[in-house]
């Protein structure tokens, strides 16, 4: 009897335990598993031959602001510029890069009658108009070169670094230039009489000095595009004349460029 009553308590102790383990399971939430993200590696790129605008050619067109009405431009003025730039990659986004390089640039600006007297003995550059009348000499597409030796540097930005050839690219910059040349290339005739049916004389007249300009120019720079070819702009921070030798004559260019290598 002893054994039957002690089997039975040992069961009844057995079941209550059993009650409360699965009461206390109820209670308690299941635990989630996290799930842990594996971070994405860096894609590697092959910089190794990409043509990212080594050589630049560009050719635009070509104003300046604060031209007082008194100065005559007329036709197609235009800017000339090339250069051969090194381009450094970003390690960490070899879609940003830096570039820095050399070359020429140089501008040309056209007038109608106006002769810009770069000989003159005047301390201010004389922009003389000179009309038809007989035996008096007439200035026929006259054109103020200035060329510089300049320093572009630009950041870039290329959409596929790999490919820069077939992706779209931007790039902001500033160059800086010294003075090479400045001086005036003119057709000179002289007419007989005022209906200009006779002409006594035809020649080309060539003209330098750089007494008159500021010598250092700093221009700032955007590209925009796909491929080999970009759209640019330019503006000149700093006066194309000394102070005190004329207006304040600020160039500035819009106009296409080519890039390779």
């Amino acid at each position: 009897m002893k054994k039957i009553l002690l089997f039975s308590a040992l069961y009844l102790a057995t079941s209550a335990l059993s009650a409360q383990v699965d009461t206390s399971n109820a209670n308690v939430p299941a635990l989630k598993v996290s799930e842990t993200t594996v971070p994405k590696p860096k894609k590697k790129y092959d910089l190794s031959k990409r043509p990212n605008d080594h050589f630049l050619l560009q050719i635009g067109y070509t104003q300046w602001l604060g031209k007082p009405d008194s100065i005559d431009t007329k036709g197609f003025s235009k800017s000339i510029n090339t250069y051969f730039m090194f381009d450094f990659p970003f390690k960490t986004t070899p879609k940003f890069s830096a570039a820095i390089g050399l070359g020429v640039g140089s501008d040309h600006i056209v007038f109608d009658r106006d002769y810009p007297d770069v000989k003159a003995q005047s301390n201010t550059l004389q922009f003389n108009y000179v009309s038809k009348s007989p035996d008096t000499t007439y200035f026929k597409k006259t054109k103020l070169v200035t060329t510089y030796l300049e320093a572009p540097v630009e950041l870039r930005y290329v959409q596929n670094p790999e490919k820069s050839d077939k992706s779209f690219k931007l790039a902001l910059g500033v160059k800086v230039g010294t003075m090479i040349k400045a001086g005036t290339r003119a057709r000179k005739l002289m007419y007989l009489d005022d209906n200009a049916e006779k002409l006594k004389n035809d020649y080309l007249l060539k003209e330098s000095n750089k007494k008159y300009f500021n010598t250092t120019r700093i221009v700032g720079t955007a590209r925009v595009g796909y491929g080999h070819f970009t759209i640019f702009g330019t503006y000149q921070f700093t006066n194309l004349l000394k102070d005190g030798a004329g207006p304040e004559l600020r160039p500035f260019t819009v106009g296409l460029s080519i890039g390779g290598l």
